[in-house]
């Protein structure tokens, strides 16, 4: 469907942004997506979840647009058609867990069938395909110290998605390669997609986007990096970009 709009594609954050503290979406936030995608406009889920963690949402809504997860590591063509996955070396995945271990630090990494953390880990590596490592830990000495070591280890993209915590995919591979690959998909430019998000995985797709929106809730350097700061993901801040920047044209 054409629709006669600057912005063709609204990519959504989902933790922080689309989903509220108690992980619901508002009835106003669903109401509104809901007309943007009934003006033609589509709506595409961008998280750092894995497809089977997204998906009830995308149900939910009623998506059946392309999605992007595990922060860019896979790319949906729709809801259960995989179009690409981009795999992290297990050499490199062998040497973050040991980083975590020397740390003590609690760890957790998406392969592609599941989540394996601190307590439930594998007995090899080299068996599974991975997409994502994370570490989480309050203490910010510990944490910049593993950010340090990673950055020596080079091949990585180091975001976070809470202020307690780093993400790491291949290098290269973040939420903006993810909606680009989406863009091409639709047929359309990232200068007509608008990208709301919260986090430093978010940073990337912010920046790239014709129209960057942090939530009131985002941290600061994604604040500076946005285009437009909305109200919080209590305050249902998604509405106001739909209802004030995309459907306000016509």
């Amino acid at each position: 469907m054409n629709n006669q709009y600057r912005y063709k594609l609204l990519a959504l954050d989902m933790d922080g942004t689309l989903l509220t503290d108690e992980h619901e979406i508002s009835h106003e936030t669903s109401s509104w997506i809901h007309k943007a995608m009934k003006a033609g406009i589509h709506v595409c889920l961008s998280t750092g979840r894995a497809a089977h963690h997204a998906l009830p949402y995308g149900q939910e809504l009623g998506l059946d647009t392309p999605m992007v997860t595990v922060n860019g590591s896979e790319v949906w063509k729709s809801p259960n058609e995989l179009h690409v996955r981009t795999l992290l070396d297990p050499e490199l995945v062998s040497k973050m867990h040991q980083i975590a271990i020397k740390h003590n630090c609690w760890f957790w990494a998406y392969s592609v069938d599941k989540l394996f953390n601190s307590e439930r880990w594998v007995d090899s590596i080299y068996d599974h395909e991975w997409l994502k490592f994370g570490y989480t830990t309050e203490d910010n000495d510990v944490r910049h110290q593993i950010l340090m070591e990673l950055q020596d280890l080079g091949g990585l993209q180091i975001t976070n998605s809470s202020t307690t915590n780093l993400e790491i995919n291949p290098a290269g591979i973040s939420k903006a390669s993810g909606i680009q690959e989406v863009c091409k998909l639709l047929g359309i430019t990232m200068e007509e997609v608008v990208a709301v998000g919260d986090s430093l995985n978010d940073l990337a797709v912010i920046e790239a986007a014709g129209l960057g929106v942090a939530m009131g809730n985002a941290q600061e350097t994604v604040k500076e990096a946005a285009d437009l700061v909305v109200g919080t993901n209590n305050e249902d801040g998604i509405v106001e970009v739909i209802r004030d920047y995309i459907l306000k044209e016509a």
